[in-house]
């Protein structure tokens, strides 16, 4: 099942009681604060949850599946996620 942001706020609302425009508005702010947080190379720990994190990834050599050339594929940045203990432990029953 694929669950979407209007999922989610749909659920955060009846399980706060608040409105769908105000959970819809936590949502936003939650993902930018995660977004501002991580451009910064900070790292953001949800005890129980997970951690939002960057990690570095190094440059390396790689082939253009067109030609066959070998390129340069520079280092980069990435988001990643890892979850927590108690997270883990409600996926993997």
């Amino acid at each position: 099942m694929n669950f979407t942001k209007q999922d989610l706020v749909k659920a955060l609302s009846e399980k706060a009681g608040i409105s769908q425009h105000q959970a819809r508005d936590v949502l936003d702010v939650f993902v930018e604060i995660v977004g501002d947080e991580l451009a910064k190379n900070g790292k953001i720990r949800l005890t129980g949850f997970g951690t939002f994190e960057v990690r570095s990834r190094a440059a390396r050599k790689g082939r253009n599946p067109r030609t066959g050339e070998e390129i340069e594929i520079p280092a980069t940045r990435i988001p990643a996620f890892r979850p927590g203990k108690e997270l883990k432990a409600k996926i993997v029953k």
